[in-house]
């Protein structure tokens, strides 16, 4: 969203008198950044109130995880976060409704996800086969910051096991494996476990999905 001069002044304004007065939750995944950019780097959580600056020749993409907006935003300019989109002032901006799991991905902030670790694993009567979130992409991003062996298996059929040592794996910021770099691709409408040690997620591949490096938003799984 493209804002006047008058109108972003006054929100950089609130932004700088509000400060950090309550921890945010993160409400974007910083996808690609070409260029000087301030503020933000590759695979960086974003909060909303966050100021992210953009030199010439720059470009950020911003996948936002409630909404499941993608922005493109390039040339000279400001960017403040917002949950839903960004506010842009200079810059271009171009954004694309994306398929995501938004209802997991909110659960993003630290006492969410433990809040929920104990649900995810089973524990409350829902049947442990189940699928906890869809992904869009035929190779998910897998997050963790534990180490060890990654074991994703189809439990849909028979056949289909992964084992990775994340111990060598090239990692993304020291916690990120992406299932594009080893080219690995699952099964559309396939449903999987991925497990890490004592975590455990239950995933479903939506018929749909699409092989490469779609949105990241879109197949982001957690293990937390």
């Amino acid at each position: 969203m493209k804002i006047s001069m008058r109108v972003f002044a006054a929100v950089v304004g609130f932004v700088g008198f509000s400060g950090p007065a309550a921890a945010q939750v993160p409400a974007a995944v910083v996808e690609e950044v070409q260029g000087k950019v301030i503020g933000a780097e590759f695979m960086d959580y974003v909060t909303p109130g966050q100021v992210i600056k953009l030199g010439p020749a720059a470009m950020v993409v911003l996948g936002y995880m409630k909404s499941c907006r993608r922005e493109t935003i390039t040339g000279v300019g400001t960017v403040i976060v917002g949950e839903h989109e960004s506010m842009v002032h200079l810059g271009e901006v171009k954004a694309i409704k994306i398929r995501c799991d938004s209802s997991h991905l909110q659960l993003i902030d630290r006492e969410a996800t433990e809040s929920a670790a104990t649900s995810f694993r089973g524990t409350d009567g829902k049947d442990p086969m189940s699928p906890q979130i869809t992904l869009y992409g035929l190779s998910p991003v897998f997050e963790t910051t534990g180490r060890g062996r990654l074991l994703v298996e189809r439990l849909d059929a028979k056949g289909e096991r992964y084992d990775l040592n994340l111990v060598t794996a090239p990692l993304v910021r020291h916690k990120f494996y992406d299932f594009v770099t080893p080219g690995i691709l699952l099964k559309p409408g396939g449903t999987y476990a991925a497990s890490l040690g004592s975590k455990r997620t239950v995933f479903l591949i939506d018929p749909r999905a699409e092989p490469g490096p779609t949105p990241i938003v879109g197949r982001l799984l957690r293990l937390e």
